[in-house]
């Protein structure tokens, strides 16, 4: 499938493990808070597509905790503003590949692949928590996964809110 076909959502964990598995073990923690920044864009980009106030206050409040996410990440990593240069001049299609599986799909169905995503994301910070040695470092990921959880949670009472409509 490929990430535009309409009739199937896609697999997020397939394809964000195809692209952590060309980039070493101890910088993938700094690919995904590129791909924070990705979605904190997207849920801005969202707050400006809906018409209720009280949803696109929450959807900026997602934004807001994928920006927290990204830095909280960032800081854990000396140098990182240059690995990620890195990662992203390896990895030039990272942008358009994020973009394309959101293109072009409903909003509802955008949502529940990002409700998917931070889903996602909330394991992939505890995994990365697991393999911490630094205390400060592991509780840091861990509140990153416990912020991932809560942008989870509010797409998904966005989308119980509108079947239930």
């Amino acid at each position: 499938m490929s990430p535009n076909d309409a009739s199937e959502l896609p697999n997020i964990a397939q394809v964000l493990g195809e692209v952590l598995q060309g980039v070493a073990a101890d910088e993938q923690p700094l690919l995904i808070a590129v791909a924070e920044r990705l979605a904190a864009a997207r849920y801005r980009n969202w707050a400006m597509e809906v018409a209720e106030p009280t949803r696109q206050a929450e959807l900026l409040r997602c934004a807001a905790r994928e920006e927290q996410i990204a830095s909280r990440v960032e800081a854990l990593y000396p140098g990182a503003a240059s690995t990620q240069r890195r990662i992203l001049t390896a990895n030039p299609d990272l942008e358009a590949l994020n973009h394309s599986l959101f293109a072009g799909r409903p909003l509802a169905e955008q949502f529940t692949i990002q409700a998917a995503g931070e889903r996602l994301g909330a394991a992939t910070w505890r995994a990365f928590a697991r393999r911490e040695t630094r205390p400060e470092a592991r509780d840091s990921l861990l509140a990153c996964a416990a912020l991932e959880e809560q942008s989870a949670v509010a797409l998904e009472a966005m989308l119980r809110a509108d079947a239930e409509a």
